[in-house]
């Protein structure tokens, strides 16, 4: 599949993805559950924010989601599923809006612009996160994308969508660098704690408190009342 680089694009409307630790250690987990040891692959929505060309990626979910093998085209996304968790998040967080969705890919595949395309329903530049859960070498475990329309030089082609890769990275609040470490303490499974290391790692020198200490506290207080799996 085309991608375009960043530099490739003279009027950006995507920067940066910013994705939180705890929405990675959420995708792992998710993906262990469903999808370890087979050739699946796991999507789901993101939630967070963006602001002058920075998405910031601080909460997500997983979609049922099922594809055929043979042929890309044919694939399901539980879109009742979708809207059922998204009601429920906003009554969590209103601040947080469906900013894209996420794939453990592990890279780019030929059905994932038609499934880009469903998110233009909830914001005009979606980004695609593609999360590697078994990293073979140290380094971040995303890549992101946007999707722009490229115009043929020949009048007589038709344009297409294509993906421009965009730079991410890891960033997290003290809180939940505290929540990390936390969960580390608890975890068994070698992917997850191999991952969540190297990504605490690269946040050991972030700072900084703020709301999201009560986000975190109505989150769980949902899934006390069994409202959240």
């Amino acid at each position: 599949m085309d991608v375009i680089k960043t530099q490739q694009i003279s009027s950006r409307p995507i920067e940066k993805v910013i994705v939180h630790p705890l929405v990675l250690l959420s995708i792992v987990d998710n993906y262990n559950r469903v999808a370890k040891d087979t050739h699946k692959r796991v999507i789901g929505v993101l939630l967070g924010s963006s602001f002058k060309g920075t998405v910031d990626v601080t909460n997500s979910y997983a979609v049922p989601f099922e594809e055929d093998d043979k042929d890309p085209s044919i694939c399901f996304l539980d879109h009742n599923y979708h809207e059922s968790m998204f009601s429920m998040f906003k009554r969590i967080n209103a601040k947080e809006h469906v900013v894209g969705w996420y794939s453990t890919g592990p890279k780019l595949r030929e059905n994932d612009l038609d499934i880009h395309g469903l998110f233009h329903d909830y914001v005009p530049n979606p980004v695609l996160v593609i999360i590697d859960v078994q990293p073979k070498e140290l380094g971040i475990p995303t890549k992101a994308y946007y999707a722009v329309e490229e115009v043929k030089e020949n009048a007589t082609q038709k344009s297409q969508k294509v993906f421009v890769h965009v730079p991410s990275e890891i960033a997290a609040h003290e809180v939940e660098e505290i929540g990390v470490e936390h969960l580390l303490r608890d975890v068994k499974d070698t992917t997850i704690s191999t991952l969540a290391t190297e990504v605490t790692g690269k946040l050991a020198a972030l700072k900084g408190l703020d709301a999201r200490l009560r986000e975190i506290r109505g989150y769980l207080d949902v899934v006390v009342d069994e409202k959240l799996p």
